[in-house]
């Protein structure tokens, strides 16, 4: 019997029994950073739900796309009742949402369960001004749709772009995250942008301004930084980041968080696959941006930037060695 036959013997052999107690105190030491304590906050207990915000999300997609997307067949004499039954779960599942996540940020303050009420109150009103927006984020999605439409040759119907296109899907999650965001909701425009990154690989953060007609072709890589500004009509392609240059430190070698950092781009900016532009630079209305190219500094309005093309060397009877 060769080695590798006694050695799977010996693992078929009876082990000491598992101490499944141990492994659960262990798991539930005190001092670990990852462990919540319900003694800490009241009123952060429980945390929001990634499960149920996702849910939401495909919910207000039906609501903003009516008829392109949930199981329910919609005609004009249902409509009405389709997007006020889904509205009304909406209502019932965001603002409690909201409200642990308001509550979460009450834990990481350190404030008390006095901000219980608070919480109440606040997710009540954000809920119903979001909500109160939601017609104004459907117009802004009806004008990025055209601009997918017009502005991807391949694209047979504004309904396909609805439909498949990686582009609407990260931007509509972003819209609807945005919404969110300036009204102080914290986490779950987070919670809301990363879902379409881990399913299109379009990282938009929660924070950045886009305006009207905006449209990302294919969009595999691209990133758009917190601080960004994007003006109407600007279009990019995959692999585009809009980063930072560099990040301010604080006196004890921390990050500064929240100062512009991120580009400008004005309206009717065009930017090319792969390239990279960092800094709050502003590039100018109208330019084109090449592909691959980096960019640190900020150009006037109708720019064109470009790469060197690539040269062709020779390389006969040892010429160009």
């Amino acid at each position: 019997m060769d080695d590798s036959a006694i050695a799977r013997i010996a693992d078929l052999r009876p082990s000491p029994p598992l101490d499944l107690g141990s492994v659960v105190d262990q798991l539930c030491t005190a001092n670990s950073t990852l462990v919540r304590h319900s003694d800490r906050v009241p009123c952060a207990e429980p945390l929001p739900s990634r499960d149920v915000v996702h849910g939401v999300v495909e919910s207000l997609r039906s609501v903003l796309f009516p008829g392109f997307f949930g199981t329910a067949e919609i005609k004009p004499e249902t409509l009405r009742f389709h997007l006020g039954h889904t509205l009304d779960r909406v209502e019932r599942e965001l603002q409690l949402q909201v409200r642990r996540s308001l509550a979460f940020a009450c834990v990481q303050r350190g404030e008390t369960e006095e901000c219980t009420r608070e919480c109440d109150t606040r997710a009540r009103a954000i809920t119903d001004r979001f909500l109160a927006q939601l017609p104004a984020i459907q117009h802004l999605l009806g004008t990025d749709v055209c601009a997918a439409y017009e502005g991807d040759p391949a694209a047979t119907s504004p309904d396909e772009a609805i439909f498949s296109y990686p582009g609407i899907l990260a931007v509509t999650n972003y819209r609807v995250a945005h919404a969110l965001h300036v009204l102080g909701v914290p986490v779950l425009p987070r919670v809301i942008t990363e879902q379409a990154h881990s399913i299109t690989g379009i990282d938009i953060h929660p924070g950045a301004a886009i305006g009207e007609s905006f449209f990302i072709d294919h969009g595999t890589g691209v990133v758009v930084g917190e601080t960004c500004i994007l003006g109407d009509r600007v279009r990019i392609y995959q692999g585009v980041t809009l980063g930072a240059k560099s990040f301010p430190l604080d006196k004890d070698g921390n990050p500064i968080k929240g100062i512009p950092r991120h580009p400008i781009l004005e309206d009717d900016v065009i930017v090319y696959s792969g390239a990279t532009i960092l800094g709050r630079v502003t590039i100018g209305k109208g330019s084109m941006i090449g592909g691959n190219v980096w960019l640190t500094r900020s150009v006037p309005p109708d720019s064109r930037i470009l790469n060197q093309p690539p040269r062709l060397d020779s390389f006969q009877d040892g010429g160009g060695i």
